[in-house]
């Protein structure tokens, strides 16, 4: 540990909230404790405990891991050694044992899991669930190579995907056998997969509220042109799902090349809204 991050480890500590968050994780150990619980013994807003655990899961003093469709946070033991090995290390003359060894009072901990790790599942929707979310699907199913499990769904959904979508993504080279227009009531049930983003690829479909998966999901808006509504001759029209192939292409290698294991949730967030204006500044 060098100073820099020993001066951010006690700046995120210079807090009496997030002290006290401190102890009541070291208490609950390795097995640590849901958000909600932990806003209730605390007595604070979640959104206030989102802002204060965020500061701590930068510092390095608290990590947090997914169980079903929650985050379980917990104190990072090794985190906290370090603070307390950087103070005391110089101690009389850098002989520590002299002065007694601050860590270990600390117990020993099993080697920690980052607080994001694939493989994720990301849910793609548009109203129709016929051509830029079933593209969106194909893309990221074949780029990510298992790092992530790719859906898409629409609040309207078409009886079939357009046929000249899946011809592209065939001749592309992507596997089009499993890909169909369905809705999102599909991912709403308990047995459903647990969506870790949920990215639009349009404005809010036809004005409606996008369901809600959960308070761990990170969302995202990537809005694109709607192929269904393009008028033009066959070759424009190639023209054009060519574009929109690319685009929606580009901001998936943006998405795929993100340090997840650097990122809670709320910078994922933003790097997602990033990615649509960063995508679109380069079309």
């Amino acid at each position: 540990m060098n100073t820099n991050d020993a001066a951010i480890g006690f700046a995120a500590l210079a807090q009496d909230t997030r002290v006290r968050l401190l102890r009541l994780l070291a208490e609950h150990g390795a097995s640590g404790m849901a958000a909600g619980e932990i806003a209730a013994r605390l007595g604070v807003p979640s959104s206030t405990l989102s802002f204060h655990l965020s500061a701590m899961e930068q510092a390095g003093l608290v990590q947090a891991t997914r169980q079903g469709r929650q985050l379980i946070y917990a104190v990072r033991i090794n985190g906290l050694r370090s603070l307390l090995a950087f103070v005391t290390e110089t101690c009389c003359a850098a002989r520590p044992e002299l002065c007694g060894d601050l860590a270990r009072l600390l117990p020993e901990v099993p080697e920690e899991r980052p607080p994001m790790a694939a493989a994720f599942n990301v849910l793609f929707l548009c109203t129709q669930n016929s051509a830029r979310s079933i593209m969106a699907e194909a893309i990221l199913s074949k780029m990510s190579r298992g790092s992530f499990h790719a859906y898409s769904a629409g609040s309207q959904p078409a009886t079939h995907p357009v046929p000249d979508v899946i011809a592209k993504l065939k001749a592309l080279g992507h596997d089009v056998t499993s890909l169909r227009s369905k809705s999102w009531s599909e991912f709403m049930g308990p047995d459903a997969p647990r969506m870790d983003f949920v990215i639009t690829l349009c404005d809010t479909p036809r004005g409606q509220r996008c369901p809600d998966f959960g308070d761990t999901v990170v969302t995202a808006a990537w809005p694109l042109p709607d192929p269904a509504k393009f008028i033009g001759k066959p070759a424009e029209k190639g023209v054009m799902l060519s574009e929109l192939y690319a685009g929606i292409r580009r901001r998936l290698e943006m998405f795929c090349s993100l340090p997840f294991s650097k990122l809670d949730r709320m910078a994922a967030k933003a790097r997602l809204a990033d990615i649509a204006d960063l995508a679109h500044v380069r079309s």
